[in-house]
């Protein structure tokens, strides 16, 4: 069997994903983190991108590069990344509530939309939402990393 240092891997939790602080995508932006450090960020996934990435970033107040830095030296569990995030940023109700109405309000433009339905078999033209196409896109590449 292999281990995760001996391929690449799809960061699967979803930007839906929420811990403690209740902030969408930081789970999974710490994963990519955590992985793309490691080396075994599957290719096509962004280390740190311009999407949800930068958004749940720069909506917390946080200084990327040192966030980067400290994600990188320290590898933190998620619980401590959770931690820098709230002593080093604004995590208050507020802050935490408008980003997290704009990652579940975003809806990806139409030739993405596009590409990832026909990508992943979704019929129909209904599903725009980023976080509902990017899961299925995961879902997709796992569906195809086990062979089937």
């Amino acid at each position: 069997m292999a281990t995760a240092t001996e391929k690449q891997v799809v960061p699967f939790i979803p930007s839906s994903a929420m811990g403690p602080l209740g902030v969408a995508h930081l789970p999974r932006l710490w994963t990519k983190l955590s992985l793309g450090n490691a080396g075994v960020l599957a290719e096509g996934w962004d280390y740190c991108g311009q999407g949800f990435d930068d958004m749940t970033i720069g909506d917390l107040g946080l200084d990327k590069s040192k966030l980067l830095d400290f994600v990188k030296n320290s590898k933190p569990t998620y619980v401590q990344f959770e931690e820098y995030v709230k002593a080093n940023g604004n995590t208050d109700a507020a802050t935490v509530k408008k980003h997290n109405d704009a990652v579940f309000g975003y809806n990806h433009g139409d030739d993405t939309c596009k590409g990832i339905r026909g990508a992943t078999g979704l019929k129909g033209d209904s599903v725009k939402d980023a976080v509902t196409l990017n899961m299925l896109e995961d879902l997709h590449e796992l569906h195809t990393q086990l062979g089937r």
